[in-house]
């Protein structure tokens, strides 16, 4: 099989000597060309070229879950096509690797390059949904590029959050779990808009939802980890249906600290729950529209100020070596 391994070598979990051993254990089995990203967006370029040269049958993530997004997104350029694309195989090397184990793979590069060659030789993989946002028509945002995501997507609290850690990066600081509870904590003292929310959300054939302070759409369960804990925003969700939302219409310091402490304490069973929480499962299309600009996200990934943006669930999007 001939195979292109995607190296981050900005991955805040892998050495260049553990890079090495993955890259000679991939390259027993396979026939392999590795290319290391040198600029933002790299990856997402090096896979559409894959496709576009039609000769690669598989393409491997070595980094975080940017490096991921930006591989799918590079695949699946002219659209899904799961019989056709090259296939994907993900070796954890970030710091979080939501992606990586929701499929159910070691969070240890190395030991999940073991399990990636065992399922190579036995032929094991599964077909994925995505999900993709899109600009909404008749707004300002109707021109902004289509984005494919694999585990989720925010508008609102949870986006400033994200933004929050990634300002903290550029600052040389290390991407921990400490750090981002920190986030958590200047983002809700800060939020203008925590307590009277501008988010409206539309579906078709549905009465519009408004006054959501925060949205978060899940592709898979769980949400996000903090160290080896899941959490879980919408349990339900899964890469076998379409997608899933948990909206907040406002966070007081009470409710804002229930609702952080539901999410702590949530399982595969039961997420966060009570009167100004809307948890819907398996949406194919809808829209959030909100009367501000709000941060927004993209698989950890902030992508600035939106006002809006559309969003559709796609049933086997993508083959993927697990």
């Amino acid at each position: 099989m001939r195979a292109l391994l995607v190296v981050n070598p900005a991955a805040t979990t892998t050495s260049a000597r553990v890079r090495d051993v993955i890259s000679t254990a991939l390259a027993s089995d396979l026939k392999l060309e590795v290319a290391t990203t040198e600029y933002r967006g790299h990856a997402r370029d090096l896979a559409r070229r894959a496709v576009e040269g039609g000769e690669t049958e598989l393409v491997v993530s070595l980094g975080g879950d940017g490096t991921v997004n930006e591989i799918v997104n590079g695949l699946l350029h002219r659209g899904p096509d799961p019989d056709s694309l090259p296939q994907l195989a993900v070796v954890p090397g970030g710091s979080t690797n939501v992606f990586a184990r929701a499929l159910g793979l070691p969070n240890d590069a190395v030991e999940a390059t073991g399990a990636l060659l065992d399922a190579l030789r036995a032929g094991s993989s599964r077909t994925v949904g995505l999900g993709l946002v899109s600009g909404t028509p008749g707004t300002e945002d109707e021109g902004v590029p289509d984005r494919w995501f694999t585990f989720c997507a925010g508008l609102g609290f949870d986006a400033g959050v994200v933004g929050r850690v990634e300002q903290q990066r550029e600052l040389g600081k290390r991407s921990t779990h400490a750090l981002y509870l920190r986030q958590v904590a200047r983002q809700f003292i800060a939020d203008p808009h925590r307590r009277h929310g501008t988010i409206t959300l539309e579906r078709p054939d549905e009465e519009p939802v408004e006054g959501l302070t925060t949205a978060i759409v899940c592709n898979t369960a769980p949400w996000t980890y903090l160290g080896n804990r899941p959490v879980y925003a919408s349990p339900e969700a899964s890469f076998d249906t379409a997608l899933d939302l948990l909206g907040i219409h406002k966070m007081s310091a009470l409710s804002g600290s229930r609702y952080a402490a539901q999410l702590l304490r949530s399982t595969a069973e039961r997420g966060p729950r009570g009167k100004h929480t809307l948890a819907l499962h398996d949406l194919t299309d809808f829209t959030l529209q909100s009367q501000a600009a709000l941060p927004f996200q993209v698989d950890g990934d902030h992508l600035g100020l939106r006002m809006s943006a559309t969003f559709t669930g796609v049933r086997r999007a993508l083959r993927v070596i697990v």
